[in-house]
């Protein structure tokens, strides 16, 4: 093991430059490294090329575009243009278009190097393209690879998809890479065969592979390409007739890849049998997933061998290799062919040794009975791979015993293991994102999805989805949904990126059939699912207001978050009106009543984009912020059905559940501030959070002793479950780099998906020796540690069951984060305690620290808990890295360095010393009797205190006469105090003004402070025509005064004075509180032993369900009063409680 490298050049700065040796790449940093290394070989060769890049984002290729941009400078030194494609198609057009400048007498380059990409279902919609160019043929100082992204899992997309099936349809000889570093090798051979046979090469970038990193060898000389001599004149040519483009790919081009294939260079036999039994041929990935398969097993490839197994990986999966193939299958009884999805080697294996008496038996999507054995859906399953090698084995070698109780435990596992179901934290949109409000629809109406963020609204109760189309047909089905229907109109979502790509002819497809659908055009100036890329065109809401109206549109309506940014038109056509996303609602209604196709442009930046530009300092950081004053706030959730925002928490009071702001992740849109709630105000002059320094943890009493730390001498697999944008998959990437410093091998694989989006996201990490043959996924029951950021995540089926109570250690973040289910449902809680006994139980030990808590309290920020809990791994020996490995790699990935070292050294302080681990706040207990009649008297007066206990007297006592234990007095109380504090104008102007607000803003920002109110007070208010209550007005801190003046006159509430008094609200608030009062004495009347308790708690809670202000607490006490009467009547009738539906 080495000390990391002293040299100043960060090996970030050097992945693309370093000209021998090793680098940390991923995977689609190995294609731009292989894109710039084939220049550099052309160059030293003599050759004077370039190279053009074209294709469409999507993953898991989504961050190619990303990697092109940033080195945009070092890619034009070595004459590579990087041109993004409109569409997948288009692009794979301007790749053809680049073969063509081999017979443009006017060139300036010798051949151009061409690469395509696209994700699955790109291959799909550009096989017309793929197909003529391919046909057409490269030149021959040219070459073309096309990469296709893979998502076999369907992690994030909408089908799981396989393109090889798209490549052999188009005659594209398929490269299957195993690793980061094949990609990087296989791109290289790629060229020469593109090169030698005239053909477009496909390589399939699977999700498992592309989005993995690895430290990967790029000496020149460590790749030798075979030495055919010069390629026949297979090479594109203009004119071609038809007829002759075919018999070049059937022949002479065929043959050439042929020729190529025999060389070896795509194929690799991993180890032979001593004595040839079974045989297995798993092409790319599958061949790793077989060597963890053996691992399961407890084999080493030494152990197979002497058991009859041989392994072959071919790496050109279409057209196999015959030669290779029969040289490795050579006395094998048996063939099992391992693949992912549907067979390409399997078929190609059957017709090789179709009719050869002397052909092995041949097994893989099928056994010999034809039953089924590999799955060709989802991804590989390794557990159960291992059984299908394991029954193999054990019946060609019955006298392995220690084979047999592993096959048989592995069977047990199987048949125990927890069905995934569906996910607890699914994705859901950043805080502030404009398709929390653009996907809403008015009442009566439905939606129909498509592609991109906006599409998360398909699976959220509230938005009335009733389909999804692919990119590219949104809108489509109504046309031929609407003919057969009575309903009259549909909404469409459409993002202006799909837009950009290919939906514009929707719009006048819908036109065409005068259909009667208003297309919501929603335009966020960038593509965040896939890392903030600008739309290709950058098409303005200006001109797509153009065009729609040159399309023939009945009416475009632009709504926007700012409608100053269209002050003076700004070029708008004037038959577009510009309003406030306010006015949302009452827009929809009124464009789904004009018959024909509209338009309504919702115009406003992406909030992960703006956060970005914000960071960048491309946009003003705002300095206002929104802060809930929790003493104010009844919980009533109002603010998260106007916003739906995830920023909005939690916050657990001695006063039960109320919300605050998340402020970190909070990105100022300010939605929730239609809450109708008095609990929110503004905050001006912020500039910025207020900062918080570590104290108690290294600066007193120096660094805790280091642990010993562990030699790999297999695999050490870290498991890192956590929340999408939290800084998880930085987590994953340190860890990588930490392992590159010291020469050893790292293999990853976030597996994000839509994570990115507040969802779930695993991330898996594999250290081990260099070079040791390993997939990126960890195996069932092999993790080392799991790091769980997010016990959430942690407790999913798909995490535990890498578990394992043999050698898994837990290091887990109590505190947990809410999930979407917590913007609908209030009272939606996971429980932490369970899910911590359930991962114990599961593993051989787990520690716990509320790790976010922590985060705050010391640093200011929770991000900062993914460093706290990966030091306190480390002190505890679980991690095999030196400490300045993983030191210099936090400096090198250049993200809050400062930060997130001090809380690395501080997770080794709280490992080290436990009694260091306890957070400043701990979870607050419920008011007691003696602090409700304090806040009663401070609410109103000493008299009101002695009211509140006079109506609990006789309760207390007739409990105990019954030799109860006061329970129902206490849950009684409770209830009684909520009611008997109502927040009426005295009160929210004494809670406003007490001064606690203040000490809080200070303690939260740094600036100089000014507060706005935001309220709807009676006499002042008008009614909003758009929402149908009463509009809020914005007060400045000029009304402080007024409201210590107000909260001085709380000894009118109630009388004949009392200016408020008279409003219904308040009557109403009064009388609740009497109705209460004579329930209270009518459960302490009938309290005997035969009364139903359960019943008589569930009244007496009852009045805690009372929350919000205005239209919001009169619904709630609708609701109240049902269920109370309801219940009274289950407790006079002694009805079971579950039968009264409460």
């Amino acid at each position: 093991m080495t000390h990391p490298d002293p040299d100043p050049k960060t090996p970030i700065e050097e992945r693309f430059t370093r000209e021998a040796g090793r680098v940390h790449l991923t995977g689609t940093q190995a294609l731009v490294r292989a894109l710039i290394d084939q220049r550099r070989r052309d160059t030293g060769a003599g050759r004077h090329t370039g190279a053009f890049v074209s294709g469409y984002r999507g993953s898991p290729l989504g961050g190619l575009d990303h990697e092109l941009w940033q080195s945009a400078d070092l890619l034009g030194d070595h004459g590579i243009v990087f041109e993004p494609g409109l569409n997948e198609d288009l692009a794979a057009t301007s790749v053809w278009g680049s073969q063509l400048t081999a017979l443009n007498p006017r060139r300036t380059v010798d051949g151009v190097l061409g690469l395509w990409y696209g994700k699955g279902p790109g291959v799909d919609r550009s096989m017309d393209a793929l197909k003529h160019a391919n046909a057409a043929g490269t030149s021959r100082l040219g070459g073309v690879l096309a990469i296709a992204g893979d998502d076999h899992g369907a992690s994030s997309s909408t089908l799981a998809h396989q393109s090889e099936h798209d490549f052999i349809a188009a005659r594209i000889p398929v490269l299957s890479p195993a690793s980061v570093a094949e990609i990087y090798r296989f791109a290289i051979l790629g060229y020469a065969l593109s090169r030698y046979s005239g053909l477009w090469v496909g390589m399939t970038a699977l999700t498992e592979v592309i989005e993995g990193s690895a430290s990967v060898d790029i000496t020149p000389d460590a790749l030798r390409l075979p030495d055919l001599g010069e390629p026949d004149d297979l090479h594109i040519r203009w004119p071609d007739p038809p007829a002759a483009m075919e018999a070049r790919l059937a022949g002479g081009r065929r043959q050439a890849v042929a020729r190529f294939a025999a060389s070896g260079a795509f194929d690799t036999t991993l180890f032979r049998a001593r004595t040839p039994r079974l045989g297995i041929v798993a092409p790319g990935k599958a061949v790793l997933d077989v060597v963890d398969a053996l691992r399961l097993l407890h084999l080493s490839p030494g152990d197979a061998a002497d058991m009859g197994l041989g392994l072959y990986k071919p790496g050109l999966t279409w057209p196999l290799s015959e030669d290779g193939l029969r040289r490795f299958a050579f006395g094998h009884e048996t063939l099992l062919v391992v693949e992912e999805k549907r067979p390409v080697v399997e078929d190609q294996i059957a017709r090789i040794y179709y009719g050869d008496p002397s052909a092995p038996k041949l097994v893989g999507k099928r056994d010999e009975a034809g039953e089924a054995l590999v799955s060709e859906c989802g991804v590989l399953d390794v557990a159960r791979l291992a059984l299908i090698i394991g029954d193999r084995l054990s019946a060609l070698c019955p006298d392995h015993a220690s084979l047999g109780e592993r096959v048989s435990a592995l069977r047990a596992s199987l048949e125990a293991r927890q069905p995934a179901g569906a996910p607890e934290r699914p994705p859901y949109f950043c805080a502030g994102c404009p398709h929390n409000t653009s996907t809403k629809v008015p009442e009566g109406s439905l939606a129909m999805a498509g592609i991109g963020c906006h599409g998360m609204a398909s699976w959220l109760p509230d938005r009335q989805i009733a389909s999804m189309t692919h990119m590219g047909g949104e809108g489509m089905h109504w046309i031929g949904q609407a003919p057969f229907t009575e309903e009259r109109h549909r909404f469409q979502n459409l993002g202006d990126g799909t837009y950009a790509h290919s939906a514009s002819l929707n719009i006048r497809a819908a036109v065409a059939a005068n259909a009667n659908i208003t297309f919501k055009l929603l335009y966020n100036d960038a593509v965040a699912m896939t890392g903030g890329q600008p739309v290709e065109g950058e098409l303005t809401p200006q001109q797509m207001a153009s065009q729609v109206l040159a399309e023939g549109v009945r009416k475009v309506v632009l709504v926007t978050d700012d409608v100053t940014r269209f002050s003076g038109r700004s070029g708008l056509p004037d038959a577009v009106e510009v309003l406030d996303r306010r006015e949302m609602d009452r827009v929809q209604r009124d464009l789904r009543e004009i018959p024909g196709v509209t338009v309504l442009l919702y115009a406003q930046t992406c909030a992960t984009e703006l956060r970005r530009r914000r960071k960048r300092g491309l946009e003003q950081q705002p300095d206002v912020r929104v802060v809930i004053d929790e003493r104010v706030c009844e919980g009533c959730g109002d603010c998260h059905v106007q916003s739906g925002c995830i920023a909005i928490e939690p916050l657990e009071t001695p006063l039960g559940r109320k919300r605050q702001i998340n402020q970190s992740s909070c990105n100022v849109d300010t939605s929730c501030l239609k809450g109708f709630c008095p609990s929110f105000v503004t905050v001006a002059g912020v500039s910025s959070l207020k900062s918080r320094k570590p104290t108690g943890l290294l600066e007193e009493d120096g660094a805790p002793a280091e642990p010993v730390i562990p030699v790999p001498d297999a695999p050490v697999n870290i498991v890192i479950p956590g929340v999408g944008g939290t800084g998880v998959v930085t987590v994953s990437q340190i860890l990588s780099m930490a392992a590159h410093l010291e020469g050893l091998t790292a293999t990853t694989l976030d597996m994000a998906g839509l994570a990115q989006k507040n969802g779930a996201v695993t991330c898996h990490v594999r250290i081990a020796a260099m070079d040791e043959p390993m997939a990126a996924r960890i195996p069932p029951e092999s993790a080392d540690l799991l790091l769980a950021t997010d016990l959430v995540v942690a407790s999913a089926a798909s995490t535990k069951v890498m578990l394992s109570q043999d050698r898994t250690h837990v290091v887990a973040n109590s505190d947990i984060m809410p999930t979407m289910s917590f913007v609908f449902d209030g009272n939606a809680e996971p429980d932490g305690t369970a899910r911590v006994r359930e991962l114990e139980a599961l593993s051989a030990r787990l520690y716990a620290l509320g790790a976010e808590s922590l985060a705050v309290d010391r640093f200011g920020d929770g991000i900062a808990k993914n460093m706290i809990l990966l030091g306190f791994a480390w002190q505890c020996g679980l991690i095999p890295l030196q400490r300045t490995s993983i030191t210099r790699a936090i400096e090198i990935n250049g993200a809050a360095v400062g930060m997130n070292t001090r809380a690395f050294e501080a997770g080794r302080r709280f490992a080290a010393e436990p009694a260091t681990a306890e957070p400043a706040a701990r979870h607050p207990q419920r008011l007691d009797h003696d602090a409700m009649l304090s806040e009663l008297r401070a609410y109103q007066s000493a008299r009101w205190a002695r009211r509140f206990e006079r109506t609990l007297e006789p309760l207390r006592q007739a409990e105990q006469r019954m030799g109860g234990d006061g329970a129902l007095a206490r849950l009684a109380g409770r209830s009684l105090f909520r009611l008997m504090t109502y927040k009426d104008e005295y009160e929210v102007a004494r809670l406003h003004s007490d001064g606690r607000l203040d000490r809080r803003l200070t303690s939260l920002f740094d600036g100089e402070l000014r507060v706005a109110y935001h309220l709807a007070p009676p006499f002042l208010t008008r009614t909003d025509p758009a929402t149908g209550r009463p509009r809020k007005i914005t007060f400045g801190p000029w009304i402080r005064p007024l409201f210590s003046a107000l909260a001085r006159l709380r000894f009118l509430r109630g009388t004949a004075l009392d200016p408020f008094g008279y409003m219904h609200e308040r009557r109403e608030e009064r009388a609740l509180i009497a109705e209460f009062e004579e329930t209270i004495f009518q459960v302490a009347q009938r309290l005997s032993a035969d009364l139903d308790t359960d019943a008589a708690a569930r009244i007496l809670e009852l009045p805690q369900d009372i929350k919000g202000f205005g239209p919001v607490k009169r619904k709630s006490i609708e609701r109240y009063r049902e269920k109370t009467n309801r219940l009274m009547n289950v407790m006079e009738t002694k009805t079971p409680v579950d039968a009264a539906h409460v």
